[in-house]
C-alpha cells in the first residue's frame, strides 16, 4: 500500500492532501488552501549540495508546523508545501500565511548555510485561495491556489498573493474609500503594486505586536 506520508519531513503528501481537501470541503463552510514554494531552492542545492538542501526543507517544514499548529501541513512536491486551513476566510488565511512568510524570513540562523556571503536569503512565496469564494470543489481550489502562487512568483517572490483578479479586493469592503484612494495614489507614486504595500504594512504590524 502506498504511503501517504513524506519520509524526509514527516508531513502528509500530495495524495493525502487531495483526499483531505475532498472531505473537508464537504464538511466545512469555508476552507483556505495555501501553496508554498521555497524561493531559489535549486540555487541552494547547486551551491551547497543536497544535504544542505534537505536540511532547508526540513527546517521549512518545522516552521510551517510551528506557525500553523491548528491546521494541516503537507509536502506536495520537492520544494513545495501546502497548508489547509479549515473554517478560514480568505482574509484570515492571507494574514496567517503572511505570518508564516515573515517567520521563515526571520529564521536564517536555523538553516545553517555554510557561507553568509554566498548564500541566498531563504524565503517562501505563497499563493492562497478559498472555497467556496474562489472555487466550487477541491480540484478548482487547487487550481486557484496554484494560480495565486504563480502570480506571487511573477510579482517578485517572497510574498503572499491571492488568485489573479482577486488581489486584495476585500479592502474595498473593510476600509474607507478615502484610504483606498490614498493607497492607490501611493502605489502609483512608488511604482509598486497595492498588494505589496499591504504586505509591507502587515509585516510592520506583526513585528510591532508579536514580541
Amino acid at each position: 500500500m502506498k504511503s501517504r506520508q513524506d519520509v524526509m519531513t514527516g508531513l502528509s503528501n500530495r495524495e493525502a492532501l487531495e483526499l483531505q481537501l475532498k472531505q473537508t470541503t464537504k464538511e466545512c463552510e469555508g476552507v483556505a488552501l495555501a501553496l508554498i514554494d521555497v524561493d531559489h531552492f535549486m540555487e541552494i542545492n547547486t551551491l551547497f549540495g543536497h544535504d544542505i538542501g534537505d536540511h532547508v526543507l526540513k527546517t521549512i517544514a518545522d516552521i510551517l508546523k510551528e506557525e500553523t499548529s491548528e491546521t494541516v501541513v503537507f509536502r506536495v512536491s520537492g520544494d513545495e508545501f501546502a497548508v489547509m486551513l479549515a473554517d478560514y476566510s480568505l482574509e484570515q488565511g492571507f494574514l496567517k500565511m503572511e505570518s508564516v512568510r515573515a517567520a521563515v524570513q526571520a529564521s536564517r540562523d536555523r538553516f545553517h548555510l555554510p557561507s553568509v556571503d554566498e548564500a541566498p536569503d531563504i524565503s517562501v512565496t505563497v499563493g492562497i485561495a478559498q472555497y467556496p469564494r474562489d472555487a466550487k470543489d477541491e480540484n478548482a481550489l487547487m487550481r486557484a491556489a496554484n494560480a495565486a502562487l504563480m502570480s506571487a512568483k511573477e510579482a517578485g517572490r517572497n510574498q503572499v498573493s491571492l488568485p489573479p483578479n482577486e488581489e486584495m479586493v476585500m479592502k474595498t469592503c473593510y476600509y474607507p474609500a478615502t484610504m483606498v484612494r490614498q493607497l492607490k495614489t501611493l502605489a502609483e507614486k512608488l511604482k509598486k503594486k497595492e498588494s505589496i504595500l499591504f504586505r509591507e504594512a502587515l509585516t510592520d504590524l506583526i513585528r510591532k505586536y508579536d514580541r
